[in-house]
Parts: structure tokens; C-alpha cells; sequence
């Protein structure tokens, strides 16, 4: 779903340029794509913030020359303060598909004793562009030591497709370090230490 948001062009540049926007509650971006010149326009800070936290955020911009559908493909913060400093945005249509990376989050506990590694954060989609999922949810209640998730087992939501390696690992469940260390130092307890006499039954 798209967000609708009111955005202003500028036709000053440079470092000095874009400092003043800032200060002014304002973040300086570019919208390009579909063979078109890049238009540079300016966004207000605090409502894009809101939206940008979502991942793949799609904004309808309310531009003086109308509406434009466009896509977050990149985001610029400041390192130290991370304020977001600048925005590439990439030109869609309704129904146009395009690929992106969705988070992949994981649902329910594996099995007791058992650790769940999220081998692999995203997945790559080709999706709609004005219906790409916020994230994939991966189910790995009661999951066992040795159970493996790939891509291609990731429920998709509907009209979307695997755009990625279907063999890439998603999830892998395995035992735990702290019972496999605990088993570990059992074993150990339990043989001779070197040079021990071990008494035999006559």
C-alpha cells in the first residue's frame, strides 16, 4: 500500500543547499526510472521517517505536477546521528512488478534444547509494487535438530514470486551450545584423566 505524502521540487544544490532543507524540517531526494530525467524534490523529514521505518516503502507523492507512485530503493543517514540526510526513489506503476529483498521473521519456538539460525534475512520477491509484503513469517514451531528451511519452502503471499536461489537456506534448526557443551563436559567428567590407574574386577 502506498503512502501518500506531499512533496515540493527544488532546483538548489550542493552541501549548503541541502543542510538548509534539513534545518527546515526537510529531506532532499531524487525520483528517477521509466526513462526519464531525475526530478529532485524535497520531502518533509518527520512523516517520511514514519514511513521509511517500514522496509520497501512505497510513497504516492503529491507533486505539483501530480501524483507519482515511487518505490524507496535507497536511504542515506548521517553515521553518527542518523539522520536520514537523502532519499533515491525509484518510479512505479500500479501493477508494475519489480524485485526486492522482504524480511524474513520467524514464528513460534523449535524444539526444546534446539536452536533456530536465520541463515538468511531477506528474500529476494519479484511482487507487485503497490502490494509487496511487509515481511514472510517462517513457522518453525516444534521444529527438530537437522530441520532445514529454504527458500522454496517460504510461504508466499499471493501474486508474489521467488525471485532468489529456491535452495538458499532460510533457517536451519540444530541442538543448542549450552546442551551440547553440558553433554561435553559430562563425557569428560566421566573418562580418566591421563596417567590414572583404572581398577579392573579380578
Amino acid at each position: 500500500m502506498a503512502e501518500q505524502i506531499s512533496a515540493e521540487t527544488r532546483t538548489a544544490f550542493g552541501k549548503g543547499a541541502a543542510r538548509k532543507l534539513r534545518a527546515a524540517g526537510r529531506i532532499p531526494a531524487v525520483v528517477y526510472g521509466h526513462g526519464t530525467d531525475p526530478v529532485h524534490i524535497s520531502l518533509p523529514a518527520h512523516e517520511t521517517a514514519l514511513i521509511i521505518r517500514r522496509a520497501n516503502a512505497v510513497l504516492d507523492l503529491a507533486l505539483p505536477t501530480g501524483s507519482q507512485l515511487a518505490l524507496v530503493k535507497d536511504v542515506q543517514k548521517d553515521p553518527v546521528r542518523q539522520i536520514i540526510e537523502h532519499l533515491d526513489l525509484i518510479l512505479v506503476r500500479t501493477g508494475e512488478l519489480v524485485e526486492v529483498e522482504v524480511p524474513v521473521v520467524l514464528e513460534g519456538e523449535a524444539a526444546p534444547g534446539t536452536v533456530a539460525n536465520l541463515d538468511s534475512q531477506t528474500l529476494l520477491l519479484k511482487v507487485s509494487a503497490t502490494a509487496i509484503p511487509q515481511n514472510l513469517v517462517v513457522n518453525i514451531e516444534g521444529a527438530e535438530d537437522g530441520t532445514q528451511i529454504t527458500a522454496a519452502d517460504v510461504q508466499l503471499p499471493e501474486g508474489a514470486e521467488l525471485a532468489g536461489d529456491p535452495a538458499l537456506l532460510i533457517v536451519g534448526v540444530a541442538n543448542s551450545q549450552s546442551e551440547q557443551s553440558l553433554e561435553d563436559a559430562t563425557a569428560g567428567e566421566d573418562a580418566p584423566a591421563e596417567g590414572d590407574v583404572v581398577a579392573s574386577e579380578s
